[in-house]
């Protein structure tokens, strides 16, 4: 990479948080499975694999962030909701959760690398603001980012430019002088490039089929990677002012 920050073409990188810097999907699904098997031995009396089920039904209802599943799963299934087995649900999946959302391999390296490099680093995500912090505290990255916008702060969700381009104003960057990085093409990849941002599929993150969403087979953006150190040769080739 060049060594004068200055005179570099890209200054800013924009990554998504969920599946693009953490396997958000997968610390999900084990920690829902740790909820259920609490249940299970708590006193409810239904198989963990259908408990498992009914609460990403409720998810696929009314979203993955939704704060009160594991209530409205035991009004659905029970007509009631019993505090001791609704205790031994919550604090199972918060351990779970904890010991499980880790950064992707590589992650640490590489934010570190940009930060030392002088680029100006953001993250905008559709989760609900105090959870994106949750996360980004979990992960040890709360003090990397120079902006962190989530639709609490922006009103939009992705694909709107809108998110991007606040994002953008606040790191003080252009957009053709940014790089934005996602996994949900329909979401992120879209989103940057409506907003004029070199984009970046980070297909390794993009591993769930689920109601309404398929895995990208054509991601449309103008990079792809199968790892995040990739980025790194990214932004190499976009210095030295090289297409796609």
């Amino acid at each position: 990479m060049l060594t004068n920050a200055a005179d570099r073409r890209i200054q800013a990188v924009v990554f998504d948080l969920d599946n693009t810097l953490t396997d958000f999907m997968t610390a999900k699904d084990r920690a829902v499975r740790a909820a259920a098997d609490a249940m299970v031995d708590a006193g409810l009396r239904m198989d963990p694999k259908d408990v498992h089920a009914g609460i990403f039904a409720i998810y696929d209802e009314v979203g993955i962030e939704h704060q009160r599943v594991f209530n409205r799963f035991l009004e659905q299934h029970t007509g009631e909701v019993d505090d001791r087995i609704l205790a031994s649900a919550v604090v199972a999946y918060r351990r779970a959760r904890e010991s499980l959302l880790v950064p992707y391999p590589h992650v640490q390296h590489v934010l570190h690398r940009l930060v030392k490099e002088g680029y100006r680093l953001a993250v905008v995500s559709d989760a609900p603001r105090f959870e994106a912090w949750l996360r980004l505290t979990y992960l040890r990255l709360n003090h990397v980012f120079d902006v962190v916008l989530c639709h609490d702060d922006t009103g939009h969700h992705k694909p709107s430019p809108v998110p991007f381009r606040m994002a953008l104003e606040h790191l003080g960057v252009e957009p053709g002088r940014a790089v934005n990085v996602g996994d949900w093409p329909e979401r992120d990849i879209v989103g940057g490039d409506a907003a004029g941002l070199h984009t970046v599929y980070a297909r390794y993150g993009d591993t769930y089929d689920t109601g309404d969403r398929v895995r990208a087979t054509h991601s449309g953006a103008n990079y792809e990677i199968d790892d995040l150190l990739q980025l790194l040769e990214v932004l190499d080739t976009l210095n030295a002012g090289a297409e796609a």
